[in-house]
């Protein structure tokens, strides 16, 4: 009988020692929880804009970037579809919106300076676009 109460209390040793394993994963789990939900309450970083971001050539969001640079001021998603050779339609207007507008948020490459035109941050970092003869009497 020794034999058989020894071997009934490895059992409920080892019980409890899972019951207290248990508790501590809970704890772990609720914790996490606690963290993650924190991180939602606070507010995205912007990223520096001193370090643009880099496009891939050949994307459709770098070829808009050089189309864009190439004319001089910002142009409506639509011209800038054109210049890219695809179709003006609702779907790729959508596509090629969204894709600048995340640079835009995240101000970075791109700007908005009206609805769905998009024009460059070098353009307002650089020299305004003045008349010649502005200031001149």
């Amino acid at each position: 009988m020794a034999l058989r109460d020894n071997v009934q209390r490895l059992i409920s040793k080892k019980e409890q020692e899972i019951a207290e394993l248990e508790q501590k994963l809970r704890d772990a789990k609720i914790y996490l929880q606690a963290v993650q939900d924190s991180i939602k309450v606070l507010p995205r970083e912007a990223m520096d804009a001193t370090q643009p971001r880099e496009l891939r050539p050949g994307t459709a969001v770098a070829n808009a970037r050089d189309l864009i640079k190439s004319a001089g001021h910002p142009l409506h998603v639509t011209d800038i579809l054109k210049g890219l050779g695809k179709s003006p339609d609702t779907k790729n207007k959508l596509s090629l919106s969204g894709s600048l507008a995340g640079y835009v948020r995240d101000r970075q490459i791109f700007t908005r300076p009206a609805p769905n035109t998009f024009g460059l941050l070098e353009f307002e970092n650089g020299k305004p676009d003045l008349p010649e003869d502005f200031g001149k009497m």
